[in-house]
């Protein structure tokens, strides 16, 4: 064989080699890019950095699974890694619902990323993750949900009876205490729901307000019922995971907390602008009255959380345990700030 064959050959051969060692993973969210997706983004940005492109995540909205059903598309194998919300499947991971409770009394996004990887961490609950054969990798902050409505202003809770809300999880049970009657329609179908008048208003986060068009079709928006929030893990195929070189595992693991210090900087930056919004679409700003909101959550509040742990013990989980743990770590977290 010729030199020029030769060179040939090993072109080739590096070539493969090359693409041998090259790793790419397939990341399933939904909608479309927006703060609630921004780790996402930063993180496959960091990696594709440490790694010199060797190891890529490509993000996909919506190409790959219905947002329903991510967690069975990683318990497969289908892609690596995937976001979910926990009101989708309750029954799918139990314990990490305790982080849906309403009236937990989290106020920041930072105090929402302390509780929640701190519950991650719990046994109770990587062993319920890994029935799917997945791995938490980190939350999704989100800001206390608020509602928004059509027609006139709900600003007692009289005036929640009988009101169709698109509310999951905890907060879905927390209006349902009140008189309201919950769907859980999924975030892509909540526009829907509201244009044709399947549901009154739309219990959701600033940026999913924005990122569905619930926000186009209010009149008006609660400033302050903060009933709770939900909670939206980022996971990873276990396989897929172990599979990874020491190298790739570092420098995906490495790029959690920058990729989680950009999402809660770009959120910080959308609230600043929330006012404005409301004014330029023309939503009115309600206040819930100090009197309201104590009702609502003794109400709620307790009874809900009373109920989730007789219901989860029974279920064989530590439900005292985890909840004791959301409570210790949120209190050390007000304590930092």
């Amino acid at each position: 064989m010729n030199f020029l064959a030769k060179a040939a050959v090993a072109a080739v051969s590096m070539s493969f080699a090359t693409q041998a060692v090259a790793t790419e993973w397939n990341v399933s969210v939904w909608g479309k890019r927006r703060a609630f997706t921004e780790h996402v983004e930063k993180l496959a940005e960091l990696v594709s950095a440490k790694t010199n492109g060797d190891f890529t995540i490509n993000v996909s909205y919506g190409g790959l699974s219905k947002n329903r059903e991510n967690l069975d598309g990683i318990s497969i194998g289908a892609f690596e890694m995937a976001q979910f919300c926990a009101g989708y499947h309750r029954d799918k991971n139990r314990a990490i619902t305790v982080l849906e409770l309403p009236f937990l009394g989290v106020e920041t996004l930072a105090q929402e990323v302390a509780v929640s990887h701190a519950l991650y961490a719990h046994p109770a609950v990587t062993e319920e993750m890994a029935q799917w054969n997945a791995k938490i990798l980190m939350t999704s902050p989100m800001p206390q949900y608020n509602l928004v409505g059509t027609g006139e202003p709900r600003d007692e809770l009289s005036e929640f009876e009988g009101m169709r809300v698109r509310a999951t999880g905890g907060i879905g049970a927390a209006f349902k205490a009140v008189g309201g009657v919950p769907t859980s329609v999924t975030a892509t179908e909540a526009f829907q729901a509201m244009d044709s008048g399947v549901v009154d208003t739309v219990a959701f986060a600033q940026h999913a307000h924005l990122a569905f068009g619930t926000i186009n079709e209010a009149d008006w928006w609660t400033a302050n019922l903060n009933p709770g929030t939900v909670n939206c893990p980022i996971v990873v195929n276990v396989d897929a995971y172990d599979a990874l070189s020491d190298a790739e595992k570092e420098a995906l693991d490495s790029s959690i907390p920058e990729a989680i210090d950009h999402y809660l900087a770009n959120y910080g930056e959308l609230l600043k602008k929330w006012d404005s919004i409301l004014e330029e679409k023309k939503v009115t700003k309600v206040e819930i009255s100090e009197e309201q909101l104590a009702e609502f959550r003794k109400v709620a509040a307790d009874p809900i959380r009373d109920q989730w742990i007789k219901d989860m013990s029974a279920q064989g989980l530590p439900a005292q345990e985890l909840y004791d743990l959301v409570v210790s770590t949120l209190a050390k977290a007000k304590m930092a700030n």
